[in-house]
Formats: structure tokens, C-alpha cells, sequence
């Protein structure tokens, strides 16, 4: 599906996953280990975005 450049060289790509919507981001084009995840992760995200700003302050 699409691919849409994000900021400092982020590549989000929309693809499906056994028929259900999927987010895959990847650092650069040649990024073997990219991250995807689903609607359901997506908002688990969303909901405790607080606290994975926390996390990458507390260990950066």
C-alpha cells in the first residue's frame, strides 16, 4: 500500500495483516527490523503517550 515519507528519514508504510489494517515504520528504506503494529496497539499507544515520552526522557 502507500508509503509516505516522516521526518528525519522515517518511512511509514500502510500495508494489511490476515485482513486488518497495519502501520509499518521503518528508520530509513534499507531498515531491516521495521516496526508494524495494528489499530488496537496503535491506541494503546495513543492512550499512554504520557508515558512512552516518560520512558525515552528517563533512559535517553
Amino acid at each position: 500500500m502507500a508509503d509516505e515519507n516522516v521526518g528525519a528519514g522515517t518511512i511509514v508504510e500502510r500495508s494489511e495483516f490476515k485482513g486488518k489494517p497495519i502501520l509499518i515504520l521503518k528508520r530509513n528504506a534499507e531498515d531491516k527490523y521495521p516496526f508494524s503494529f495494528g489499530v488496537s496497539k496503535a491506541k494503546l499507544m495513543v492512550e499512554n503517550i504520557e508515558e512512552i515520552k516518560k520512558f525515552i526522557q528517563e533512559n535517553s
